[in-house]
């Protein structure tokens, strides 16, 4: 083999050598994009459709939202996406707990006397009450421990007519409250290491709260005592901070005046920003005319 053969084969190697060398570094940084994406969407900011109009026109039906999960304390993935099987989570510690006012994305607790959720799913909803706060309403206005709640800018009603005082609907949380969803309360919300007194009167309150913490149907009553795995029980240790919500559209909203409390460990981060806006009653099959439909002016809105 002559010189120049020699120096050709060597090239060539050293060509072989670079290219595999390129092949491995574009998959190391593409493993490396997707971990990056993969963190950033766990730890940090998640993703959420907002399927009903309960906090119209605050946000609207088909509304995409980047969800600020940080700020009240990240957590590992706490499900196996598209499926109802629960994952085992850690949560990482909160900036701050969410606060009157905020728009909270939060796993639905499920119904009032559902002791889990049929389906694993978000719903978005004005946080209205704190743990410890005392929440009231009276001919559809909100009061807070005894003050007016400040009113959301884009509050709606679709009735005038209001329900009133003592007539009852039986599909308000708690059961046997006698109230409507126009004249509420008053109502305390739990707070963690309240130790609450039980009774007959009051169980329908805690019912829930206490037999989702023992993971099965616990509570019973015999009309003078309440009791907790067939134990006389006359207090309970609250064991997590609780919260009250409410859409923004208060006349078409299914929220905590109806299931009850949101617990802690359900909420899952505030609602920052609308990142993709059009009309979900659009089929996908008519793809032009869906995306004739994206709500431009929404697009990068910031949700208050």
């Amino acid at each position: 083999m002559t010189a120049n053969n020699k120096t050709q084969v060597t090239t060539g190697q050293k060509l072989s050598k670079t290219s595999k060398q390129k092949t491995i570094e574009f998959i190391k940084n593409l493993l490396f994009a997707a971990l990056a994406a993969f963190l950033l969407k766990t730890f940090v900011i998640e993703t959420s459709r907002v399927p009903t109009g309960s906090m119209e026109r605050t946000i609207l039906v088909g509304d995409f939202l980047f969800v600020n999960k940080f700020i009240y304390g990240s957590s590992s993935p706490r499900n196996i996406p598209f499926t109802n099987i629960e994952l085992p989570y850690f949560q990482l510690p909160e900036v701050r707990d969410p606060e009157r006012g905020d728009i909270v994305v939060f796993e639905y607790p499920g119904d009032r006397d559902q002791l889990h959720p049929a389906e694993i799913m978000n719903y978005v909803k004005r946080c209205i009450g704190l743990p410890g706060d005392t929440i009231e309403i009276r001919n559809k206005v909100v009061f807070v421990n005894g003050k007016e709640a400040p009113i959301p800018p884009n509050i709606q009603y679709l009735s005038s007519s209001i329900l009133p005082k003592g007539v009852t609907d039986p599909g308000i949380f708690p059961a046997g409250s006698g109230w409507n969803k126009d004249n509420y309360g008053p109502l305390i919300i739990p707070k963690k290491g309240e130790i609450v007194r039980l009774s007959p009167d009051n169980i329908e309150k805690y019912r829930t709260i206490i037999n989702r913490d023992y993971g099965r149907n616990v509570v019973t009553t015999d009309g003078e005592r309440v009791y907790i795995n067939d134990k006389h029980a006359e207090y309970y240790t609250i064991k997590q901070d609780y919260y009250f919500m409410m859409g923004d559209n208060r006349d078409d909203s299914a929220d905590s005046r109806f299931w009850g409390f949101v617990p802690r460990d359900k909420i899952i981060g505030e609602a920052l920003m609308i990142y993709w806006s059009w009309d979900p009653s659009i089929p996908f099959s008519d793809l032009f005319r869906l995306l004739g439909s994206v709500r431009i002016g929404r697009i990068a809105k910031l949700v208050h």
